[in-house]
This record gives structure tokens, C-alpha cells and sequence, in this order.
């Protein structure tokens, strides 16, 4: 009994030092403000964390929007309700898929290439090299990155949402020859800027933070091996999509349940 309770005491104060040290490292990450000579690092990393991944979500989109249209088509035709295809497809892009579907797809691309360059640079030496020079690798490496996907991610969220419902619209209507005057007025009837539009975009910010946080500390804290490394890697993306999932019910439950 006392060994178990030994192995559980050590590991929850090995969770407690990984997560001070990892909230000592965001506070400092985003307290950088970029010199002059420094933007340019924030610029490359919102073009290869966020411009890179246009392609993998727009495709997602695309197809996730149209899946949804079929499916509420078949079943609001039933009802003689097609003309409500338009408002579900807004309102479950807006409200849930739109942040949820792009934080996981975001965790999986852009969390992972950014924990393994990370975790690369630690395991060749290069962050300590840095720090012999006098380079501040939190300021150099890890605050461009922390920066680029918090800017990245809501951006990609709207995107995600504005090619979902343009999927939808070409099966809805132009495939399955729905109403385009009822799918648009029902729509504008239905979202809401700040309940849906908004909401959902602060959503995607938590998430943005969440995932980027987890993905620069598992680099930077990473055992510098190749075993480390790709335990590092698989950490960011598992326990990133776990805490997206969790985090949305808790910020559904306070945005549209009973204590809003």
C-alpha cells in the first residue's frame, strides 16, 4: 500500500513540476513583444503554421459541410422542412464543428511539426548552442511559435466555416435542389453574430492557446533522443484533441446552457 501510494504521490508532483514549468515558459512566451528585426520569425510561422494548413482544411471543410447537408436534408425532407437545412448547417458549423473540427485537425498538423522541430532543435544541441551565444531560445524559438498559432488558428476556424457552409450549399441546392432562397433567409434568420459568430470564435481562440501551449512545451521540455522526441510528439496531439473535446463541453455548458 505504501508503494502505491509512493508511485501515485511521484507522479502527481511530476505533473505538478511539468505544469509549472510549463505555465512559467507561456508567461514568458507571451509576454514577448517582437523587435523590429523580429517580426519577420512571427510572419514565417504564421505562413507555415497557419497558410500551410489551408489546404488540409478547406478540404475537411468542404466535405464535412457537405455530409451535414445530406444528412439533414434527407431528414428534414421528411418534415417538409428543407428550407431548415441552411439555419442547422449554420448553426452547427458556428457553434461547434467549426472550432472543434479545426482545433483537432490544427493539434494534428501544426501541433505536431511544431513539437517535433522543437523537440529537434533540443535533442542536435541547438537550443543550447543558442544560450552559449547568448540566444534567448524562448524569445527566438519558442514566442514566434506560441504567437503564430494563437493568430493562425481562429483565422483557419473562419475558414473552415466559410468553406463548410459553401459545401453544403453546393450539395443542399445545387446537387439535391433545395430551396436557395430558404437556405440563405433561413440562415440570416437563425445566426446570431455575437450568440453564434462570435462565441464560436472565442472558442477557437481557447483552443488556439491550448493546443500551441502544449505543443511548444512537449518540444521544449522533451527528452533529447529520437525515443523523446516521438513520445513528445504523441503527447501533443492525444492529450491536445482530449482537452479540446473536454474544454468544449465546459464552454458549451456556460455559453448556451443554463448559466449563460
Amino acid at each position: 500500500m505504501q508503494n502505491l501510494l509512493r508511485r501515485i504521490g511521484s507522479r502527481v508532483l511530476a505533473w505538478l513540476q511539468g505544469l509549472g514549468r510549463a505555465s512559467v515558459m507561456w508567461v514568458l512566451a507571451m509576454s514577448w513583444v517582437p523587435r523590429w528585426s523580429e517580426w519577420h520569425l512571427l510572419i514565417r510561422q504564421v505562413y507555415s503554421i497557419g497558410v500551410l494548413s489551408l489546404a488540409i482544411i478547406s478540404l475537411s471543410a468542404f466535405a464535412i459541410g457537405s455530409v451535414i447537408a445530406l444528412q439533414f436534408y434527407t431528414q428534414l425532407t421528411r418534415f417538409g422542412a428543407e428550407d431548415a437545412v441552411g439555419a442547422g448547417l449554420a448553426l452547427v458549423l458556428l457553434r461547434e464543428l467549426g472550432p472543434v473540427v479545426t482545433g483537432l485537425l490544427f493539434a494534428g498538423r501544426a501541433g505536431s511539426a511544431i513539437t517535433a522541430e522543437i523537440g529537434l532543435m533540443k535533442t542536435t544541441e541547438q537550443l543550447s548552442i543558442m544560450e552559449m551565444m547568448g540566444v534567448d531560445p524562448l524569445r527566438r524559438i519558442v514566442a514566434p511559435r506560441l504567437w503564430g498559432g494563437v493568430i493562425s488558428m481562429p483565422l483557419l476556424t473562419a475558414v473552415f466555416n466559410v468553406v463548410a457552409i459553401y459545401g453544403g450549399y453546393v450539395v443542399g441546392v445545387q446537387w439535391l435542389g433545395a430551396d436557395p432562397g430558404g437556405f440563405w433567409s433561413g440562415m440570416q434568420d437563425a445566426v446570431e453574430v455575437w450568440q453564434d459568430i462570435g462565441k464560436g470564435m472565442i472558442k477557437a481562440g481557447v483552443f488556439a492557446v491550448v493546443v500551441t501551449w502544449i505543443a511548444v512545451f512537449q518540444g521544449y521540455d522533451c527528452e533529447p533522443t529520437a525515443e523523446g522526441m516521438g513520445l513528445a510528439t504523441t503527447r501533443t496531439v492525444v492529450s491536445a484533441s482530449v482537452l479540446i473535446l473536454a474544454i468544449d463541453f465546459f464552454l458549451s455548458l456556460v455559453m448556451y446552457g443554463e448559466f449563460r
